[in-house]
């Protein structure tokens, strides 16, 4: 008797799923319903834009890093007389192009670090 004749085809981890190794066919079909990232919509001009803006300015570097967070300012825990009342959860992923602010800030980021040879510990 194998061990692996008992085990089951997929572990369950915290809403993630591994696939067994023949499961490769199953997870392609069952995902076919998501858009791809190019056929997004509206707003994909933009996040084009955004995505190939060119970081080669040290001033406009220092501009992106101070005015796009670093984390989501809207993000906190509600508490009351030393006890927590309710969390409220991280509104800016609700923000259609927060991928893109997020890249365009590790960009200038690099940018300020990489080629400007600047120290960056202030933007964190």
């Amino acid at each position: 008797m194998k061990v692996f004749s008992n085990t089951p085809n997929r572990i369950f981890l915290a809403s993630w799923v591994i696939p067994h190794h023949g499961d490769e066919k199953e997870n392609n079909a069952t995902h076919h319903h998501i858009a791809p990232r190019h056929q997004r919509g509206i707003l994909q001009p933009l996040r084009n834009w955004l995505d190939n803006l060119p970081i080669s300015d040290r001033q406009l570097a220092h501009r992106l890093c101070k005015l796009i967070p670093a984390q989501c300012p809207f993000e906190r825990d509600v508490v009351f007389l030393g006890k927590k009342l309710f969390h409220i959860p991280p509104m800016c992923k609700l923000n259609p192009l927060y991928e893109e602010l997020v890249g365009i800030r590790f960009r200038a980021l690099c940018y300020l670090a990489d080629s400007c040879q600047e120290d960056i510990s202030q933007y964190f």
